[in-house]
């Protein structure tokens, strides 16, 4: 693992090879894919920092660490603030049970990676 960066931003790096590679053989797929997440992310009643919390809840709850990894850096970069992420972990095992005990920790460890925290 590269020692300038963490295990999620590791896998970021890591899937944009070949998600690239996949991008140019099914561009359609992948037009689609990224049109439904600019839309279904954008502000709206909803503030886009909630919604990355709501991906965020599920990435865990689907294990699925490529999600962790984005929705992670998705609210980061939306302005969420850890204890955000702690009370919606804290959510997501109430509503998952154990391994929420174990990925919960995961979508931590991936957004304190991707988080800068605002100097006043």
């Amino acid at each position: 693992m590269d020692e300038s960066h963490g295990h999620y931003q590791s896998l970021s790096r890591d899937l944009s090879v070949p998600a690239k590679e996949l991008r140019a053989l099914t561009p359609d797929v992948w037009k689609g894919f990224a049109d439904l997440s600019r839309a279904a992310m954008a502000e709206g009643e909803l503030p886009a920092k909630y919604k990355e919390l709501i991906a965020l809840s599920i990435a865990i709850a689907r294990e699925c660490d490529g999600c962790i990894s984005s929705h992670a850096r998705g609210a980061a970069r939306k302005g969420v603030t850890p204890q955000e992420v702690a009370e919606m972990v804290g959510v997501t095992i109430l509503m998952l049970g154990g391994p929420g005990t174990v990925y919960g920790p995961r979508a931590w460890q991936a957004f304190n990676e991707f988080y800068t925290p605002q100097v006043d």
